[in-house]
């Protein structure tokens, strides 16, 4: 009984899964594909030794 309602439960959550993963795979791509934003407040420092 426990087994039938596990197997139910994962076939009704696979199409949401698979639609999560398209998404974050589509956001990296898109995030690699743009212009990289600038670093606020960089700034090079001179190392005294």
């Amino acid at each position: 009984m426990a087994r039938a309602i596990a197997y139910s439960v994962s076939n009704r959550l696979q199409p949401i899964a698979a639609a999560i993963l398209c998404l974050m795979a589509a956001q990296l791509v898109l995030a690699s594909c743009g212009d990289p934003e600038p670093v606020p407040f960089a700034a090079r420092v001179a190392v005294e030794r």
